[in-house]
């Protein structure tokens, strides 16, 4: 009985490890720059975007944010919420092909903001709110890259975007996605969630991360195998207990 309570030692700090190592790679996963909630309808107006960004450094600070708009699918009436110890410089480009409104033609569209002054510390984040007048009605989805510089000098890209089908990229752009308009879809509100706050809860979830969903099955793998192979010990040490009788 000795070896096998020596063998469901080992399993266990072997299981142990391996559930610790697959929770600190889904962690990594998940920390990137996001935007929530994660999908709205199609031409909505009056909402509210948040975009968290989390700090992956551990010596070093982040002290700007640049989050760049599509112009191909303009979002208009674009307004910044004022954000302790940041300021907000807001670039605006003239559209290609200016957009039809109830309120007139726009020709021109917010295509850049950049907030400087502040910092987010080592294992921080913040969120910067983002207030829209109008979504573009003529897409499914809206890529927002961001630019994410340290206080060390070094910037983060993340302006991968994932074709269909595939594994989310290292350094994944924010993506809202636009969902067609339903009769009780009600000016601004999300469709993903009730509100932009509770849509945040999580921090740098990102809504649906594939790579963690995947890391989480793993770790449900390794502690089955771990279970297998304690029942198989004590079966094999009862087995030889009775051959030496």
């Amino acid at each position: 009985m000795s070896r096998v309570r020596i063998t469901l030692r080992r399993v266990g700090a072997v299981t142990a490890l391996a559930a610790a190592g697959v929770l600190a790679a889904a962690g990594v996963a998940s920390a990137h720059v996001t935007v929530h909630p994660d999908s709205y309808a199609k031409g909505a107006t009056d909402g509210v975007l948040t975009f968290r960004v989390p700090n992956e450094e551990d010596t070093a600070s982040t002290n700007k944010v640049q989050v760049f708009l599509p112009t191909d699918h303009p979002v208009l009436g674009v307004l910044v919420s004022p954000r302790d110890g940041w300021s907000a410089k807001v670039t605006n480009t003239k559209l290609k092909t200016p957009v039809k409104t109830d309120d007139g033609t726009i020709t021109d569209a917010v295509s850049e903001i950049t907030w400087t002054g502040g910092k987010i510390d080592p294992g921080h984040y913040e969120d910067f709110d983002v207030a829209f007048g109008q979504l573009p009605e003529d897409t499914g989805q809206l890529t927002f890259k961001t630019l994410q510089t340290y206080s060390d000098g070094k910037t983060v890209r993340w302006i991968e975007e994932a074709a269909q089908g595939d594994e989310e990229p290292e350094n994944p752009a924010p993506v809202l996605k636009l969902t067609a308009k339903n009769a009780s879809d009600e000016a601004g509100v999300p469709t993903a969630s009730a509100s932009p706050s509770k849509a945040s809860v999580s921090a740098a979830s990102g809504g649906s991360d594939s790579t963690a969903r995947g890391l989480g099955v793993a770790g449900l793998v390794v502690g089955v195998l771990g279970l297998a192979a304690a029942a198989f010990a004590i079966v094999r040490g009862r087995s030889g207990g009775s051959r030496a009788e």
